[in-house]
């Protein structure tokens, strides 16, 4: 199956996380490479899954931690997550690359076959299912259809508004719609069970 929500992985540890935000603020750079050791390998597969492209992941993870140190100062945690936020600046760093011309000239050159073997994914996933929340994610994505685990999948990792979707699926705006709200109320009443009272 394929990597799938990693930014709801990332909230599992907030207090670690609210101490390294303040040392990363206090400009130690220590804390950017424990930042980058323990959000790394996911914001990597979160590029990768987006750009396809492995030597592209590399350089837009380096820009995404770079952009993180350099805004640190603006950063609250008591408004966000650090984790949650490191992995949105990556998915928004792949799909802002896809949106560009050098990425979209890029993309075309590349071999569809070549970019789209499971085997990247293999291990990525493996080191990052490894929690009770990661499971319950995971069993509750495998409640969506086909059509309702493809527009979340198309929402996530390339950005796709609904209307785009719709194009793409060749599908009925109405229908897509449909797919999407339904697809985040299974996922929301899953986890909701999934959550100890």
């Amino acid at each position: 199956m394929i990597l799938f929500f990693p930014v709801a992985f990332a909230a599992l540890d907030s207090e670690g996380d609210r101490q390294l935000a303040a040392r990363l603020q206090d400009r130690d750079p220590q804390a950017l490479a424990d930042l980058y050791d323990k959000y790394g390998r996911m914001a990597f597969s979160i590029i990768v899954r987006i750009v396809r492209d492995q030597g592209v992941a590399e350089d837009l993870t380096h820009e995404t931690f770079l952009r993180v140190w350099n805004r640190m100062a603006g950063f609250d945690t008591q408004k966000g997550a650090l984790g949650p936020w490191v992995l949105t600046v990556a998915r928004n760093r792949a799909i802002d690359y896809l949106r560009s011309v050098d990425g979209r000239s890029r993309q075309n050159a590349i071999e569809l076959s070549a970019t789209e073997s499971p085997a990247v994914f293999v291990d990525l996933e493996a080191n990052l299912i490894n929690s009770d929340r990661a499971r319950q994610l995971k069993s509750a994505f495998v409640k969506l259809n086909d059509n309702q685990r493809a527009v979340i999948e198309l929402a996530y990792f390339e950005g796709l508004s609904q209307t785009e979707m719709a194009e793409r699926m060749k599908q009925p705006l109405g229908t897509v719609k449909t797919w999407v709200r339904t697809a985040l109320q299974i996922l929301r009443a899953e986890l909701e069970q999934a959550v100890p009272a």
